[in-house]
């Protein structure tokens, strides 16, 4: 796709180009935001201003055009989330909406444009922002340096024949005689840094500035001639200081190749699931003896919920057959939506506390036109979603489930809804999060076997590849927002999903499952149906536990620890067509469980007890 790139002239932002090239996308353009005149640098949450007297020469050895806002906003809003949560809109007076202004500008003049280079390596607080732009525009985010290594990073920067500049310094250990110095030399000062004060190595902690002289991608390389240090302050804990531009010039150089080193697709633990997942073979169905039976359904059974604490679930929201005949797929979304909404009335909520959302459709086949309309209802931070096929009583085509929560603000809940095209996990170009976290509870939507990159299935296909993508895009989405406290994870999986277009492959899921979680320790339940998004083989759903648990003590006083849930399971039977068992994860400490409960039951005489 074309694209245009945001750039702040430092390495991030230059490096992340190569990224682009490499997967085929073309450069049209390049937009920059910085101080009003007058201003060498303003403190921006969003945007490096230093270095924007050298942003020309850079926008010129790159050969494209140059289009510069003016930072003219402030960070109103400054949590994570941004925007309002039912709408697309942004915030008035927000420096995020300079950005806004900046691009539509750039999409005037090139129409055709589809996409943004972002260099974003580990600010949520920029990509979030970013990534609201771009929906509004409809642009597609390139972040392909979003969650890799730093220190790896930083090594492949230095390599791929990149040189960069350190023209800002703000960080332990950093004084003002680095300045001017390249990555290169830089390298060993900023791991040993790294490793005695834990200094991040690529300056996501603003410990450093940096400004590309040259790289692969430029016509021409930057020679800078003349130079200001300019002391910001000066203490015992860091000082601050910078480069003034004064002079620079363009030098002609030899195009030149570059080797650039892209991540593998899988990490190591997953890599050797892959390999004994290539060994299991599914079941033939002439063998199956699993007792495979369908139960008519109540077309008559309405919507329910029930209410318990702070959660609100709601289930079977769908048309009963008078309320659908001859209603266009559209029009029976939106009096899903109505139902659902009406049940969250009752419970004084609306949508904006929903935290997860099950899907299920008689067809994939409506899967575009359910979503138009499904999009239309959520703005920022959408819920979790999984999303299935299975024959639901005709007329009815749409079915939804939720789960729903009181608490809608930050910190209290916060949503992963990453946009942009990476190597980290799929990319979701849609009105569903990745993870909602609320109340210690996180909702990881359904992942399929994409490849992070392209957004592509495997091809040829391939079940074992796309189980072990959807286990990885589901562990590091998991890993991700449940470390968003401290960066660190120390939860625990309550709960699992696997949903499954062919019933054969059940030995493959369940060997899955054991390659990645040897000792049982959750509920995990294996659901064979119709289709899956994008004609995809298997879809994993997780539920987890941030392991924080509220303990009173003796005396008590209640402090927030990190815990273990216990793993039980047991069963119950009246005669031989007639058992419940179930598995349950359960937190003694606070009584968050997740529980999966099997029945079998051809005389509906429990199933009604129950």
């Amino acid at each position: 796709m074309k694209y245009v790139a945001l750039l702040s002239g430092g390495k991030d932002s230059c490096y992340n180009l190569l990224h682009c090239q490499k997967h085929g996308h073309e450069l049209v353009a390049a937009a920059t935001l910085g101080p009003k005149d007058g201003q060498e640098e303003v403190d921006s949450y969003m945007y490096q201003t230093v270095g924007q007297d050298a942003i020309d020469f850079v926008a010129q050895a790159l050969d494209v055009p140059l289009y510069k806002g003016v930072i003219s906003g402030d960070a109103l809003q400054q949590d994570l989330a941004y925007g309002e949560r039912l709408t697309q809109d942004g915030v008035a007076g927000d420096e995020t909406e300079d950005m806004y202004r900046l691009l539509s500008e750039v999409k005037a003049h090139h129409p055709d444009v589809q996409g943004v280079s972002v260099g974003a390596i580990l600010s949520s607080y920029q990509r979030i922002r970013v990534e609201h732009v771009c929906q509004r525009l409809s642009l597609t985010p390139l972040a392909y340096l979003w969650q890799r290594d730093q220190s790896e990073l930083l090594s492949e920067m230095v390599s791929s024949g990149l040189t960069a500049i350190l023209i800002k310094v703000a960080g332990i250990g950093l004084t003002t005689k680095y300045l001017g110095k390249t990555l290169g030399e830089m390298q060993p000062t900023l791991e040993k840094l790294n490793r005695h004060y834990g200094l991040h190595v690529c300056g996501e902690g603003g410990e450093y500035e940096s400004l590309t002289i040259d790289s692969p991608m430029f016509k021409k390389r930057i020679a800078i001639d003349e130079v200001e240090p300019v002391l910001h302050s000066d203490n015992d804990f860091a000082v601050v200081a910078y480069l003034r531009i004064k002079q620079a010039t363009l030098e002609d150089k030899e195009p030149a190749e570059f080797d650039l080193t892209i991540p593998p697709l899988l990490d190591e633990k997953f890599e050797d699931m892959l390999n004994a997942l290539r060994e299991v073979q599914p079941l033939h169905a002439t063998s199956c003896t699993l007792p495979i039976t369908s139960t008519p359904v109540d077309d008559n059974l309405g919507p329910s919920s029930f209410a318990r604490g702070n959660w609100v679930s709601v289930g079977n929201i769908h048309l009963t057959p008078h309320q659908g005949e001859d209603v266009s797929l559209e029009a029976e979304t939106l009096k899903c939506f109505e139902l659902l909404q009406e049940q969250l009335r009752h419970h004084g909520l609306d949508l904006s506390h929903v935290s997860n959302i099950n899907v299920s459709l008689s067809s994939m086949g409506d899967f575009g036109s359910f979503n138009a309309v499904y999009s239309s209802h959520f703005g920022t931070s959408p819920p979790a979603r999984a999303c299935v096929s299975v024959d639901l009583p005709a007329p009815t085509r749409v079915r939804l489930d939720c789960v729903a929560n009181r608490n809608v603000q930050p910190p209290a809940r916060q949503a992963l809804h990453v946009q942009g095209l990476s190597y980290w996990a799929p990319a979701n170009i849609g009105p569903y999060s990745q993870a909602i976290l609320v109340d210690d509870r996180i909702f990881v939507s359904g992942q399929i076997g994409l490849e992070p990159p392209t957004l592509t299935l495997p091809s040829p296909s391939s079940l074992p590849l796309e189980l072990t993508l959807s286990a990885q895009h589901a562990d590091r989405v998991m890993q991700t927002v449940g470390g968003s406290f401290d960066g660190s994870w120390s939860g625990a999986i309550q709960g699992t999903i696997y949903w499954i277009a062919d019933i054969e492959n059940i030995p493959v899921v369940q060997s899955a499952e054991t390659l990645y979680e040897p000792v049982p320790s959750y509920p995990v339940l294996v659901a064979a149906v119709k289709a899956l998004p994008k004609g995809s083989l298997v879809e994993k759903q997780v539920l987890a536990h941030t392991g924080r648990c509220s303990v009173t003590d003796e005396d008590g006083e209640a402090s927030v620890q990190s815990c273990v849930p216990k793993f039980t399971t047991d069963s119950y039977t009246i005669d031989e067509q007639t058992a419940v068992s179930w598995e349950i994860s359960r937190f003694a400490e606070s009584g968050d469980f997740c529980a999966v409960i099997f029945i079998r039951d051809q005389s509906a005489i429990l199933l009604s007890s129950l």
